[in-house]
């Protein structure tokens, strides 16, 4: 680890002075539990001039119930946001991934609106500067090739969070705060495919909030594969949400992280109204095998990674479905 770089320290106490202070200062960055950001910066990944840190704006750490759907300030913890009551009846889901981040002493620290715009990852990147400098440096930063797919004329390093694929089968939408004024758009709209620039957010923009429509009818969850069950990142990530109607499938939706350059949705419109079986467990294969792509972005290799996916894909529904049809047959007992 390298010795922080010199900077400056700004700490707003509103909202609307960080975007400005965002807009206005080149090349700063937020930071609010930093257990992503310093970490890198140690690494030598990145020498901002300014850091504006979000832990003294109020607001953004509250949890609020409006017309019915629940409102998650962007510095609330990973650790309160996990425990939280209503977060527990309603979106279970969302404290169960929430509690496979990191460590407990990484979740006290770290926040949602960290987690959710948390930077790529990849074995050529997150290493050592000497390290990096002795392979020639990547695309991402310093470089001029991306050393995973070494022809490309973009990053391929890898999103691996485990919190943004679950809001996006449940609906959430990303409130995105600009002096002034605040846009609300779906929580996949915050990423784009570019491992060097997966965050869509302007400059003067910051992540506010995330807003979780009402639950009902819903069965969701959350699965991770990872090569320590403790502290590390998702080689694969699959969140799944089901309204099951009947013997058929209402509505399915699924997401994958850890495999590209963004969380991503998997189209699954196909499957409203089909039964849940081997015919359509195979087709949500083959769909889910056309949108996820992991690549030799760790140490463990991208043909095992290929195969988890699928297969906890599938293990995921399976287990939805079951528990709906359980969830079904106890309310009409």
């Amino acid at each position: 680890m390298n010795l922080m770089p010199e900077l400056r320290l700004h700490r707003p106490e509103t909202l609307d002075e960080a975007v400005r202070l965002k807009a206005t200062l080149s090349g700063a960055r937020f930071v609010a539990g930093g257990t992503d950001l310093l970490v890198n910066l140690r690494r030598g990944l990145g020498e901002p001039a300014d850091l504006i840190d979000l832990g003294g704006v109020a607001d953004l750490g509250s949890v609020r119930r409006v017309e019915g759907a629940l409102w998650l300030g962007a510095g609330v913890t990973l650790d309160d946001l996990a425990r939280h009551p209503e977060v527990l009846a309603d979106y279970p889901a969302v404290a169960q991934a929430t509690l496979q981040v990191a460590g407990p002493n990484h979740r006290a620290a770290a926040t949602l609106g960290g987690n959710l715009c948390q930077d790529t990852r990849c074995v050529f990147f997150n290493q050592s500067d000497w390290w990096r400098k002795g392979n020639g440096y990547c695309l991402k930063y310093k470089g001029d090739k991306c050393h995973v797919v070494v022809k490309s004329d973009r990053c391929y390093a890898t999103y691996h969070g485990d919190i943004a694929p679950v809001l996006m089968v449940l609906g959430a939408e990303a409130v995105i705060a600009t002096q002034g004024a605040a846009r609300r758009a779906k929580v996949a709209e915050l990423y784009r495919e570019d491992g060097a620039a997966h965050l869509a957010l302007a400059p003067g923009e910051a992540l506010a909030a995330v807003v979780l429509p009402p639950a009902h009818g819903w069965r969701a969850g959350y699965a991770k594969v990872r090569v320590r069950d403790a502290v590390d990142f998702p080689l694969v990530g699959i969140a799944a949400a089901l309204r099951r109607d009947g013997d058929r499938i209402g509505e399915l939706r699924v997401a994958v992280s850890g495999t590209n350059s963004a969380p991503l949705v998997v189209p699954t419109a196909e499957f409203a109204g089909r039964a849940w079986d081997d015919s359509a467990a195979s087709d949500l294969v083959a769909v889910l095998s056309k949108t996820g792509n992991p690549l030799k972005t760790t140490v463990v290799g991208a043909k095992y990674r290929r195969r988890v996916m699928r297969a906890t894909a599938r293990q995921l529904v399976d287990r939805l479905w079951n528990e709906a049809a359980q969830a079904d047959r106890a309310a009409r007992a």
